[in-house]
């Protein structure tokens, strides 16, 4: 049934859930949602759908860290190089606590770590804003994916990203929209507008596993 389908968990890491007391915690993003999401992929690996995830995985002196930035704080935007840049507090710092995955060590295939390099964010799993890829894309062809499930960390942000660069790149994309959690609820009615005119899908988890 899943043969050509993967599903992509975005960024599900300590620094991003309520459930660590997390640098960046999404709200919403507590003991059951970190739950109910292994247990859906591991019910999806199960039949045949191979599982990726995607990290933040950012050097100390990243551009989107408020700390590098004097004078400015967390969740300000400032003007770099033609685009505007969300400032956050530091996270998911390579190698660190807060940067480690909080699903089960073998639900994964493999982990696609994005946003290293230090001048350029990357929200997206696929390319970071500099246009450089992850080598995400490449590894969906090479086994063969033409449709994506997706959820994670954070809807209205890395979620949305790669979904929308799935979808340009030729991909079915579908959200498991229960298993995703917004940062802020203007942002996430935004993004919401933004999937579904681009063609994405949305689905529950329950109708997608029974």
């Amino acid at each position: 049934m899943f043969s050509t389908t993967a599903a992509i968990i975005v960024d599900l890491q300590k620094d991003f859930t309520t459930l660590m007391n997390g640098a960046l915690a999404v709200p919403g993003s507590d003991e059951h949602f970190i739950q109910q999401t292994a247990e859906c992929a591991a019910a999806l690996k199960a039949q045949g759908c191979r599982i990726y995830g995607t990290l933040d995985w950012h050097p100390a002196d990243h551009i989107s860290f408020c700390t590098s930035h004097p004078g400015k704080k967390a969740f300000d935007s400032i003007e770099i190089d033609g685009h505007t840049q969300k400032l956050w507090p530091p996270h998911c710092v390579q190698e660190s606590d807060g940067a480690a995955s909080l699903l089960p060590p073998d639900l994964c295939e493999t982990f696609i770590k994005k946003g290293s390099n230090p001048r350029f964010d990357s929200y997206s799993g696929f390319f970071d804003d500099g246009g450089v890829a992850t080598g995400l894309d490449d590894l969906l062809k090479q086994n063969h994916i033409d449709a994506l499930l997706i959820c994670g960390l954070a809807f209205d942000y890395c979620v949305k990203a790669t979904a929308l660069d799935a979808i340009r790149l030729g991909y079915t994309v579908i959200i498991i929209k229960e298993l995703t959690a917004a940062v802020a609820p203007d942002s996430a009615e935004q993004a919401q507008q933004e999937l579904a005119a681009a063609g994405v899908c949305f689905i529950s988890a329950e109708s997608l596993l029974f």
